[in-house]
């Protein structure tokens, strides 16, 4: 999948510099004794892996807000202007792991409607706990990007796109189980799609703050339940939706 981001995290004509050795940020740490032998230098690729480590390692840990390019640059073993060869800036560095997450939780649920007309209930609760399981693994960058959206142009783009792939496929999806009589009339498929797709990112972006539905704060080792918890309230409220009841797989 393509992101905007994209032109933002190819490195610029002309040689990287050395982030092995660089004067700004210090060499790179060294993970064994060195035996008499040169530290081995980064490869451009694994400068940009390295930073996107470190982002999501930080966005464990604090608000997206809060998290500078010197943090980044010195988080992946490297400097402030190292940094800017691979990105333009933070957000472009948020956009390609929103960019990895999407594309995980596409992977996860590329095969799952094909169970459709056998298992309708497993193929919709797969979908959903793909989604839900892939943004509750990474939940810094999903609760980063859900913050930022409304300040970041970028971002709320590349949000849409992915929202408008997921309403199509779930629109898609209403579709065939109507034209095989499995689903009643209702209302109009994108529309429904619409609003199921646009209700879980809402319901999962609540639960993955680690708040109740009073807004009480949960305690950490709760947050698995309260995922799984969001799941099965989803996939109930799609279900009725889309079948007017829960169906029996068959």
């Amino acid at each position: 999948m393509t992101s905007p981001s994209a032109a933002k995290t190819t490195p610029a004509t002309g040689p990287a510099p050395d982030a092995a050795t660089d004067s700004a940020a210090g060499p790179v740490p060294e993970t064994g004794p060195r035996r008499g032998r040169r530290a081995a230098k980064l490869s451009g690729d694994e400068r940009q892996h390295a930073i996107l480590v470190a982002a999501e390692r930080l966005l464990g840990e604090k608000d997206f807000a809060d998290v500078t390019i010197d943090d980044l640059a010195r988080g992946a073993g490297i400097s402030r202007p190292t940094f800017y060869f691979y990105f333009a800036s933070k957000q472009a560095v948020l956009l390609t792991l929103l960019d990895q997450v999407a594309h995980e939780a596409e992977k996860r649920t590329a095969d799952v409607f094909s169970e459709l007309p056998t298992a309708p209930a497993t193929a919709w609760r797969k979908a959903i706990e793909a989604f839900t399981g892939t943004f509750a693994a990474h939940r810094g960058v999903s609760l980063a990007a859900a913050a930022a959206r409304s300040s970041e142009p970028e971002l709320a783009a590349e949000w849409a796109t992915l929202t408008n792939r997921w309403i199509d496929a779930t629109a898609a999806a209403i579709r065939a189980e109507r034209d095989r009589g499995a689903s009643p009339a209702g209302p109009e498929p994108r529309r429904l799609a619409s609003a199921l797709n646009l209700l879980n990112e809402r319901v999962i972006t609540a639960a993955l703050t680690g708040l109740d539905p009073a807004g009480t704060p949960r305690a950490a080792e709760a947050l698995a339940d309260a995922v799984e918890d969001t799941v099965e309230t989803l996939l109930h409220i799609w279900l009725t939706s889309i079948y007017g009841a829960v169906p029996a797989d068959s």
